[in-house]
C-alpha cells in the first residue's frame, strides 16, 4: 500500500482515541461495516499500541494506522504492532527518516507552505494538514494548491460533518481525518450501532 491507496480507501479516516483496548475490535468492525476501512489509532493513551495489535490481528478488512507519531520510537513500535500507515502532527528530519525506515506509507504533518516545501524537497507529496481549521482551513489549502499542486493533503483538526465536504471538494485533498465518528460517550457505552451509522454517513460524503 502507498499513500495514493490510503487516500482512495474512503473520504474520511476516523481519528480514534482508545482508553480501553477491549473496545478496539468492536469499534473497528463497526467502522469497517459502515464503509470506513482506514482507521487511525492515536498514540495518546496506554491502550493505543495494544489496540492496534488487536485490530491488525482480528479485523482483517480494517487498514489500521498509528497517529500522533512524534518520535522514531513511536514509528517503530507502531510498525511492530501491525500498523499499516503512520500519521504525525508535525515533522522533523529525524522523524521523517524514522517513518520512512519502517517501509510504511506515512502522512507527515504540516501547517505552512515552508514545511510542505521542505518535505517536497525529500520527494514527499502526501501530507497531513494539521490543525486544519486553526491553521487556515479551506481557504488556506485552496491557496496552497496554486503554487504546490503536486501535494495532496489529509486535513485533520476541527473537521466536522458540516465542513468535511468543503475540504473534500478541493483537488489537493485526498481525504479528511475526524474524531466525530467515535464520540467518547458512544465508546464508553459500547454503542457500536451509533458508530456504524456515523461511519455510513461519512462514507457518503464522497465516493471512496
Amino acid at each position: 500500500m502507498n499513500t495514493d491507496d490510503l487516500f482512495g480507501l474512503a473520504p474520511v479516516v476516523p481519528v480514534v482515541v482508545l482508553h480501553d483496548a477491549d473496545h478496539a475490535v468492536p469499534l473497528a468492525r463497526a467502522l469497517v461495516e459502515g464503509g470506513l476501512p482506514a482507521i487511525e489509532v492515536t498514540l495518546r493513551t496506554p491502550a493505543a499500541v495494544e489496540s492496534i495489535e488487536r485490530i491488525a490481528a482480528e479485523v482483517p478488512d480494517a487498514v489500521v494506522g498509528a497517529g500522533t507519531v512524534v518520535t522514531a520510537e513511536d514509528a517503530e513500535r507502531s510498525r511492530k504492532a501491525g500498523a499499516r500507515f503512520l500519521v504525525s502532527p508535525g515533522c522533523t528530519p529525524r522523524l521523517r527518516a524514522a517513518m520512512a525506515e519502517t517501509g510504511l506509507p506515512f502522512l507527515p504533518g504540516v501547517s505552512s507552505a515552508s514545511e510542505a516545501m521542505a518535505l517536497l524537497e525529500e520527494g514527499i507529496t502526501a501530507m497531513k494538514f494539521f490543525p486544519a481549521e486553526p491553521a487556515g482551513g479551506v481557504p488556506y489549502l485552496k491557496a496552497l494548491g496554486g503554487p504546490l499542486p503536486q501535494i495532496r493533503f489529509c486535513p485533520t483538526g476541527g473537521i466536522r460533518p458540516g465542513n468535511a465536504a468543503d475540504y473534500l471538494a478541493l483537488p489537493n485533498v485526498g481525504c479528511v481525518g475526524g474524531t466525530w465518528l467515535t464520540p467518547s460517550d458512544a465508546l464508553g457505552a459500547g454503542d457500536w450501532d451509533r458508530v456504524r451509522v456515523l461511519a455510513a454517513e461519512a462514507a457518503k460524503l464522497r465516493p471512496a
